[in-house]
């Protein structure tokens, strides 16, 4: 289990890392558009169908990475409720349980989204006439990868029971927001 858990933690990283060569990417796209407009009086006419295609990918991409280093908007309340520590990994263990399911659905349904436009071959409206198959291919392979990160969460509660490790009250969220 733990084998698994640490495969799909390097993935995760992978992919965080590759969506922030994509942010570095759309704002190189951004500084050169505005250099290309400042000092040429011209533009390189890509810059905002392909900023839209970063930011897509950096989403996508940057989810599980997010997950696994608990960067999401987490709401604690009902952690305060729960005042044991099984209590809490028994939540936990729901919660990412019901983000895997939700990921598996939008995994189907961008999945289904990305193959209508390859069968159709949809290129993009734009100048480039891009293959759209390409850009939107992020977002079903962004949400899977963030399914495996539930399921790596799934795994690390479990084995957290096992060994009864579990969490006692944690003011440091709280304090962090210096409430």
């Amino acid at each position: 289990m733990a084998l698994i858990i640490r495969i799909i933690d390097k993935i995760s990283n992978a992919f965080g890392t590759i969506a922030g060569i994509t942010m570095v990417l759309g704002v190189v796209l951004v500084l050169t558009e505005v250099i290309v407009r400042s000092a040429f009086n011209s533009t390189i006419y890509i810059t905002q169908e392909y900023t839209a295609y970063f930011m897509v990918a950096i989403t996508f991409f940057g989810l599980a990475y997010t997950l696994k280093e608990k960067g999401h908007i987490r709401l604690t309340f009902l952690h305060k409720i729960v005042k044991s520590g099984k209590g809490r990994t028994f939540l936990d263990i729901y919660a990412f349980t019901l983000g895997l399911v939700i990921f598996a659905i939008i995994t189907f349904a961008t999945v289904d989204f990305f193959l209508g436009t390859y069968a159709s071959g949809t290129r993009s409206m734009q100048i480039t006439k891009t293959y759209l198959a390409i850009p939107q291919f992020a977002m079903p392979l962004g949400s899977f990868i963030v399914s495996l990160q539930f399921f790596a969460e799934i795994l690390k509660s479990i084995v957290k029971f096992k060994k009864g490790e579990f969490d006692e009250e944690d003011d440091t969220e709280i304090e962090a927001l210096g409430r």
